[in-house]
């Protein structure tokens, strides 16, 4: 299929279209910065320059398209309201599709996001997921939970370099998922009827919360985890403070998303109807442990075979 990738910069936007040009699909990025996005076209996908605040950007976007996978969110330097970027963003989208007759839609939304109303990206999810429900789409809708490369810079990069490990409020349970996993996932569903008019989990194997997570890290590094709890009620405080400032309203956005990782809600869901639906099995997916275990074994090696280059590159200099 001929497939349109909203978001392909991001974490897990980027494994999107990898696989689906792996898959053999003809694929096309709308991206703001071509320059920043040249690593797509290297994989083989075709860019075009855009932004969702404009509807001509979308219209030219979607020209001969047949699918349309919508991985995007604002992004942390974005000044503009999360309200703006993203919500009218959707709406121009979803609009499009529809007055084009492009009908096939993939969202990427998040687990909990009716519980979490006050918190403005979970609003914004939770609005479009029942934009999709109204519309004449055969939409599927994806609820995440986090990334697995999350992991390595808020837990495993800290602890390995003896630095601080943040912690907030009540630990929450969070079943992380490889983002390659998630990739091969939906673009599983892109052609499946199955999956048209359905919200589906799409979550790791097993959650873990920030304890168990420093547990595993402490293991296969060998170090001893620094820990800095901060209260739940500074994090509230300081985004009242931004909130007063127009450019940093994007800042105290963000911030309240933070009420969620530490509600002590479980982000998590039984994924059976996803493999069922998309014939696919549990057992091939990649678990926390062996992710972390991989992550270390990999740069604990390359940080050995520095050292051995720096002892040779030493050793030349002696004069003996």
């Amino acid at each position: 299929m001929k497939i349109l990738i909203v978001g392909a910069t991001g974490t897990l936007g980027r494994q999107i279209a990898k696989q689906a040009v792996e898959d053999g699909h003809k694929v096309r990025c709308i991206v703001r910065n071509p320059r920043k996005a040249s690593f797509l076209q290297e994989w083989g996908c075709e860019l075009t320059k855009g932004n969702l605040l404009s509807k001509g950007d979308i219209g030219y976007a979607l020209q001969d398209i047949e699918a349309v996978v919508d991985a995007a969110t604002s992004r942390p330097d974005d000044r503009k309201s999360i309200y703006e970027t993203d919500w009218e963003g959707k709406l121009n989208l979803f609009n499009e599709c529809e007055s084009k007759n492009i009908n096939r839609v993939i969202f990427l939304s998040l687990i909990l996001t009716e519980e979490f109303r006050n918190v403005p990206l979970m609003d914004i999810k939770y609005c479009t997921e029942k934009l999709l429900e109204k519309s004449n789409l055969d939409y599927t809708i994806f609820k995440c939970a986090a990334f697995m490369q999350g992991v390595i810079g808020q837990f495993a990069i800290p602890i390995l370099d003896s630095q601080a490990v943040w912690m907030s409020g009540t630990p929450t349970k969070i079943a992380y998922m490889n983002t390659q996993d998630m990739a091969k996932i939906i673009l599983s569903s892109i052609d499946n009827k199955a999956t048209y008019k359905k919200t589906l989990p799409l979550v790791g194997p097993k959650a873990w919360d920030a304890n168990d997570i420093i547990t595993l890290c402490e293991k296969y590094s060998n170090k001893k985890a620094k820990i800095f709890r901060v209260s739940p009620f500074i994090i509230k405080a300081t985004q009242a403070v931004v909130s007063f400032f127009q450019d940093s309203l994007n800042v105290s956005e963000r911030l309240a998303f933070a009420e969620v990782t530490s509600s002590g809600k479980e982000l998590s869901d039984e994924m059976k109807i996803t493999y069922d639906l998309l014939g696919l099995d549990e057992s091939d997916v990649t678990t926390l442990d062996s992710y972390i275990k991989e992550y270390y074994d990999q740069i604990i090696k390359r940080l050995k075979e520095m050292e051995a280059d720096l002892n040779v590159e030493e050793k030349k200099r002696l004069p003996f």
